[in-house]
């Protein structure tokens, strides 16, 4: 792993691939480690150099004051632009997943000559809050039960990795990846609370946004080939928020994951990634 430096800020990445092949560039959401080991070798078998990232404010990348973050979405979407360019000059395929999938759609629509492609994987066109009326919200029960479990200590490395995994287990997703991912996450930054890091990209980032009109009515101006990936089964983003972009977006691909709920479950890893290589 290393870091690269983008706009005043160092982003932490990790390559799998040839250097000198087609970039895909997946933004990381929370960190870099959203995105499972085995798409991107997959991605990188596949004749493509995939870099995975993390966002400000997450893994190795910088940090600011919580309670100030001073940068808004706008910003994360042109550190993607600025990676793009920085490790290879040529347009990037741009994938985010989660929130990154909001900074990839910011950053197609603000950058449209750095990518390629864009892939959306579990994620949907408005900002954290109340959502429009035509989009599922999350599912309050599922939502009740996540939040009312009380915070680990931070220290505490099997603490963080048990957590995750109730976590995961509520959302319907895999407790034993997410623990192992949660601890792989813990080791690279010991200590740290992803929940501060989420609150600055959810909270002052979008409260801050401002942009009229709001991305998602941007959306029918995406110009590149568009993969959708969404999980049947993702109770913190229904599907049919998945659904409303695919529309949104001409042309674009949806592939719903019937077995997925909020991350990429290992046995839609070659599906996802025979989409991904389709797309360009």
């Amino acid at each position: 792993m290393a870091t690269v430096s983008v706009n005043g800020t160092a982003l932490g990445v990790e390559s799998f691939g040839d250097v000198d092949a087609p970039l895909v560039l997946l933004a990381g959401g929370p960190t870099m480690l959203s995105w499972p080991d085995a798409l991107c070798e997959r991605l990188a078998a596949g004749g493509r150099r995939a870099v995975r990232y993390d966002l400000r404010d997450s893994g190795e990348s910088t940090t600011t004051d919580p309670r100030a973050p001073g940068y808004t979405l706008r910003d994360l979407a042109a550190d993607a632009a600025a990676l793009a360019h920085a490790l290879g000059g040529a347009p990037a395929h741009l994938a985010g997943t989660g929130v990154s999938g909001m900074v990839a759609q910011v950053a197609a629509l603000d950058h449209p000559g750095a990518f390629s492609a864009l892939t959306l994987v579990n994620t949907r066109a408005v900002a954290p809050g109340p959502p429009d009326d035509d989009l599922p919200d999350h599912d309050r029960a599922t939502m009740s039960r996540l939040f009312a479990r009380p915070a680990p200590d931070w220290s505490d490395r099997t603490a963080v990795a048990e957590f995750a995994a109730t976590g995961a287990e509520i959302l319907g997703d895999d407790p034993i990846t997410a623990r192992a991912v949660a601890a792989r996450i813990w080791d690279r930054t010991p200590g740290t609370a992803p929940p501060v890091q989420t609150a600055n990209h959810l909270g002052t980032v979008f409260a801050g946004l401002g942009c009229t009109p709001r991305w998602r009515e941007r959306l029918p101006g995406i110009g590149v080939p568009t993969l959708v990936v969404h999980g049947r089964r993702n109770r913190f983003f229904p599907v049919g928020n998945g659904e409303a972009i695919a529309r949104a977006i001409p042309g674009a691909r949806l592939l719903v994951l019937d077995g997925g709920a909020t991350a990429i479950p290992d046995a839609a890893v070659g599906a996802v990634a025979e989409a991904m290589l389709a797309l360009e």
